[in-house]
Order: structure tokens, then C-alpha cells, then sequence
């Protein structure tokens, strides 16, 4: 379970505590909520102490500028959450080796199954969100909206390796959509925050929906 738009030490030992196995912090970008520089970042990085996954995301599209933004932070994982450059993801992967990699498919139609498939040999993970990179100004996560679960389940049922499902999720409908999609991991912002900030209660909540399906 991934918390992600972490913007604070506070908040992120807040998901920690109430379950969260993986933090995501959000770097510079065109559009989205829980946008932090990539010092804040580092500060929160720096600050956890816990064995947790802590997962960058970040627009860069290039080898060298994906490469560059991770330096600057250190996570155990780096989050694609833009198409990258032809022969990438395999590139990320020679000069980062102990990095996890994981690519995020937005899904738009039926097309996104095949691009999801086509990715589960270059990378360790695919996460389903309900962006659209083809807009003029870029949405890129973060949205608040779900998407078409069937489509996500067919990207389930059909790759070897894991695959997150994000995308509006939120203590009220979570449980439906572990029941239809059965991802190996789910990852939410905004319906676990009050006003923009990370809420204890409503954290804790949605956990409790997650344990009492998967029990």
C-alpha cells in the first residue's frame, strides 16, 4: 500500500505509522497535486529510518535526465510517470541496477492494455493511473478520478509482473476495486487528505477497508 504526494517528514511518518508499506514523492512536473522540490525530497529521504519504498516520481523522458533527477534524491525506486525515450527503460536499468523501476500506463482505451503488456519485460513494475500524457498540458497522476477497471484487469491477468492500481481510490470504493482488479498493489493521494493534507483518520480508515478484504 503506497501512499503517494508526500510533501513532509510529518507526512510521511504519519503513513508510516498508520501502515503504509511505500511513500511517493512527487517532483517537479507539469501539472498534479503534491508537487515538491527535489531538496524536499532529499530532507524526507534523509529523515526515514524505517525499511520502507520510498518511489520518486518524476516526468523526465530522457536516460540522462531521469538518471540526473534521481541523483539528486536517492530513492529505492524511481516512478515513470511519462513515456520515455525508445531503449530506456533497459538503459535505467544497466546503470541503476538496485533500483526498481516502475512505469506508469495511464489508461485511456483498450489500447493501454497493449502498451501495458509490451512494458513487463524492461521493467520490475507497471502502475495503472488515470492520467492522459496526449493533452496539451500534461496530467500525469494525481487526478482523483478512477478509470476503466476492466481495462485493468485485463493488464492484471495478463502481466508477469506486478502491477499498482491507482486512480481515485478512496476508503468508499477501494474495496470494489481490489474485488475487480486484483492488483498486487494500490497507491492513492487525495482520498486520504483534509483540505491537501495528509489525514491520520481517513489513512487508517482506508487501511482498515484494504485488511479486511485481503483477510
Amino acid at each position: 500500500m503506497k501512499i503517494c504526494c508526500i510533501s513532509s517528514i510529518d507526512e510521511a511518518q504519519m503513513a508510516i505509522r498508520a501502515g503504509a508499506t511505500a511513500i511517493g514523492l512527487v517532483g517537479p512536473m507539469p501539472s498534479g497535486p503534491g508537487i515538491i522540490s527535489n531538496n524536499e525530497i532529499a530532507e524526507i529521504i534523509q529523515n526515514i529510518h524505517q525499511p520502507i519504498d520510498t518511489f520518486l516520481l518524476t516526468s523526465e523522458t530522457t536516460v540522462e535526465g531521469i538518471f540526473n533527477h534521481y541523483q539528486k534524491v536517492k530513492t529505492t525506486t524511481i516512478q515513470l510517470v511519462d513515456k520515455i525515450e525508445d531503449g530506456g527503460h533497459s538503459r535505467l536499468k544497466e546503470l541503476l541496477p538496485k533500483v526498481k523501476i516502475i512505469q506508469v500506463v495511464h489508461i485511456i482505451d483498450e489500447k493501454s492494455i497493449e502498451e501495458a503488456i509490451s512494458l513487463t519485460s524492461q521493467v520490475d513494475a507497471i502502475l495503472l493511473d488515470s492520467g492522459n500524457p496526449n493533452l496539451k498540458i500534461k496530467t500525469l497522476g494525481g487526478t482523483g478520478q478512477t478509470h476503466n477497471w476492466e481495462i485493468s484487469r485485463k493488464i492484471v491477468e495478463q502481466s508477469k509482473i506486478p502491477v499498482w492500481l491507482a486512480g481515485g481510490l478512496k476508503s468508499e470504493n477501494i474495496q470494489e476495486a481490489i474485488h475487480q482488479v486484483q492488483p498486487y498493489g494500490v497507491d492513492l493521494c487525495s482520498g486520504v487528505r483534509t483540505n491537501g493534507k495528509l489525514d491520520f483518520e481517513k489513512v487508517s480508515f482506508f487501511f482498515k477497508k484494504v485488511y479486511a478484504i485481503s483477510n
